[in-house]
């Protein structure tokens, strides 16, 4: 097991050949396509990322991330921290190979010749984790005061729906 900065550019191969873990933390700003739907971008995310071989000797990474980001609530507008955790399993492979035979478990991972940019692999998969629409608890808040439905006034006219006589016409078997 490996203590320390997370390495930007890896060989999956050989770190699975050996059985490595990697144990680090990443600063959040070094993380610029993650930063950027985040309100504040300081941090820290605690990886942990295992490379092995399985029983049918592929190449396999299993990554566990941790890290609490900030984001604009969309029901009160004010700043949520909200935790994120991600687990993924990946099967590496080799750019083209077929991939039927692979468990389901694991999601496949190309790589050549060149080494894993691990950084970029980080952040997708904390980009997959963030929520669509970061909320507080609804206990915790309340949308901004003026934006409720307005209720119908009395002078507004209510309209018929101008479909109204296709259906009539579908119930008259005459026609």
């Amino acid at each position: 097991m490996l203590n320390g900065p997370i390495p930007p550019h890896v060989d999956p191969r050989k770190l699975a050949d050996r059985g490595v873990t990697l144990r680090g933390e990443l600063q959040l700003a070094d993380l610029p396509r993650l930063c950027d739907p985040l309100a504040e971008h300081a941090g820290v995310v605690r990886a942990q990322i295992h490379f092995e071989r399985d029983e049918r000797m592929t190449a396999v990474i299993h990554s566990e991330l941790d890290v609490e980001v900030k984001m604009v609530c969309q029901r009160c507008l004010e700043l949520v921290a909200l935790p994120i955790h991600s687990e993924c399993d990946y099967a590496v492979v080799r750019e083209g190979a077929n991939t039927q035979s692979l468990p389901k478990d694991y999601d496949v991972l190309e790589v050549g010749e060149d080494p894993l940019d691990l950084l970029a692999l980080v952040e997708d998969e904390l980009l997959l984790a963030l929520p669509i629409v970061p909320l507080h608890d609804p206990d915790v808040c309340q949308p901004p005061a003026g934006l409720e439905e307005p209720s119908p006034s009395e002078d507004e006219v209510s309209r018929s729906n101008p479909f109204s006589v296709l259906a009539q016409l579908k119930r008259d078997p005459n026609v």
